[in-house]
């Protein structure tokens, strides 16, 4: 491989990296850990007050939670605490529907069918594409698209390594694009509907899991073009000509698999169909009570609905294919599903805790108060803020992979920190979404990170986390520019963001 005389420096980087990151505790402990915190500077800055910053005259003081009070709180709440913590149920009842699509094998099918559709001259777009849509299916894109773009690639007499780079970019750096809603934006949009609401609980009301929407749909065609780019100009001529022995070919979608596929978009189209009725006549239920569809039902029921849009195609696809044969091979996908979100919910148990700790004691919204206090006194605003903001996610996400898990430690003090500053919790949790995206393909704690060296490693042995590392910066710095650049278009012209989102906070 080219470029060998730079991997020394970039591998003892990168190892020192590890090694810190390696001494970190895992996610639940540092939950934990931060409630306990939580708990002791409640008692070190008891009697600490500011004055709330939407209602006029109001005073909020610390909470201590090392009073008999305060541990009779502790214990009581600890179960509401965990069943009101905002994204469980979502993510939860999101993945019953994507489950089903993705162990019927419909998401598999989709993928193969996608890349091997194609003209060849497209390729690259399509995996950079498919990767970046696979998002709707949560992590399958890693473990489906990545290796067989690799494949893709040697099929073709080109380098499978730039297959397996350009898939990965789209699945990991481009993760929070896509075109349709999908897990994420209820994941994270919970997080900061209850942080907005330490801050503003009226205007919280009023946020919908589609906040990003707009800006996500742009994203994906713009990123898909960066990552066509980076992979034929830089990423492929630095790898040069593969001498590898391995010659691969894409499996190609089965005539029962096409069967199925046209069964499910039939099924999908006709559920979209059944579910717009529902919306688009002034008379349909999930309208406001004024007609309107802007803040109506219709955002509140994103979860329901997508779990829908996923579960009925899955399911007819299943049927078709017999992958789904009776009602016990359904409930048996569920379950493995839900067996798979084990760790999740452990996570949201000990983030329920911290979070709700963090509201009770009101140490949020003073630190918003007084930090937002802080950075207007220095001038230091708009987007310089949003640009040192981003640095910092991207840098923290180098060590913690989980996007929800850094987001529910971030968004308590940054989203009312900026509304304090005039800016939306739609605009904070875009910059953030930007930063976690970005900076997945360069983590070396990045969970998928190690398969993804497995998978390259079929085609050279000596791959490792320097090479790995060397081939996907390109993608983290373009795609970083890239979308930063669009925010800064976003905010100057003042463009929504989603529906009813927009960048300044009213």
């Amino acid at each position: 491989m080219k470029g060998k005389k730079n991997k020394g420096f970039v591998i003892s980087t990168l190892d020192g990296i590890e090694r810190v990151g390696n001494k970190l505790p895992h996610p639940v402990t540092l939950f934990a850990i931060f409630a306990l915190l939580v708990i002791l500077f409640s008692g070190i800055l008891s009697g600490i007050s500011v004055e709330h910053p939407t209602n006029e005259g109001e005073i909020l003081q610390v909470n201590n939670l090392m009073t008999a009070d305060g541990i009779k709180y502790i214990f009581t709440s600890a179960v509401a605490n965990f069943t009101g913590f905002a994204p469980l149920g979502t993510v939860l009842v999101t993945m019953l529907g994507i489950g089903i699509a993705e162990r019927s094998g419909l998401i598999s099918a989709a993928l193969r069918a996608l890349v091997t559709s194609v003209p060849n001259q497209l390729i690259t777009a399509a995996l950079v594409f498919g990767g970046i849509m696979s998002s709707m299916a949560a992590d399958a894109g890693y473990v489906v698209l990545t290796p067989l773009g690799a494949v893709l690639f040697a099929g073709l007499g080109r380098h499978p390594l730039a297959g397996l780079a350009a898939a990965f970019a789209g699945v990991s750096a481009g993760f929070s694009a896509n075109l349709l809603l999908t897990s994420l934006d209820p994941l994270l949009g919970g997080i900061t509907q209850e942080a907005a609401r330490v801050f503003d609980p009226a205007y919280a009301d009023t946020i919908n899991y589609a906040m990003n929407y707009y800006f996500m749909i742009v994203s994906v065609f713009v990123l898909t073009i960066v990552g066509t780019l980076i992979t034929e100009k830089v990423v492929e001529p630095r790898l040069g000509k593969y001498e590898g022995s391995y010659v691969g070919s894409v499996d190609a979608v089965s005539a029962v698999e096409k069967k199925g596929l046209w069964g499910a978009l039939v099924a999908f189209l006709v559920t979209c169909a059944a579910i717009a009725l529902l919306i688009v006549p002034t008379w349909g239920p999930l309208r406001g009570d004024e007609g309107q569809i802007i803040q109506s039902p219709f955002f509140s029921s994103l979860v329901p609905i997508i779990l829908i849009l996923f579960f009925i195609p899955g399911f007819v696809y299943g049927r078709i294919t017999k992958s789904i044969k009776n009602d016990k091979d359904i409930a048996n996908q569920l379950s493995d599903t839900m067996a798979t979100m084990g760790a999740y919910i452990v996570l949201a148990f000990a983030a329920g805790q911290f979070i709700a700790y963090f509201n009770h004691t009101n140490l949020g919204i003073i630190m918003a108060v007084s930090g937002a206090e802080f950075l207007d006194s220095t001038g230091f605003t708009g987007i310089p803020l949003l640009l040192t903001f981003i640095v910092v996610a991207g840098f923290i996400n180098l060590f913690i992979g989980s996007a929800s898990a850094k987001w529910a430690i971030m968004a308590p003090v940054f989203v009312p920190m900026m509304m304090g500053l005039g800016y939306s919790p739609e605009l904070t949790q875009l910059a953030y979404r930007i930063a976690d995206s970005t900076t997945n393909v360069i983590s070396p704690l990045m969970p998928y990170f190690a398969i993804v060296i497995a998978f390259a490693q079929k085609y050279d042995k000596k791959v490792g986390i320097g090479t790995l590392i060397s081939t996907m910066l390109p993608y983290s710095i373009a795609f970083t520019i890239v979308w930063v650049t669009m925010l800064i278009v976003w905010m100057v012209f003042g463009i929504d963001l989603g529906p009813g989102s927009t960048i300044n906070y009213p």
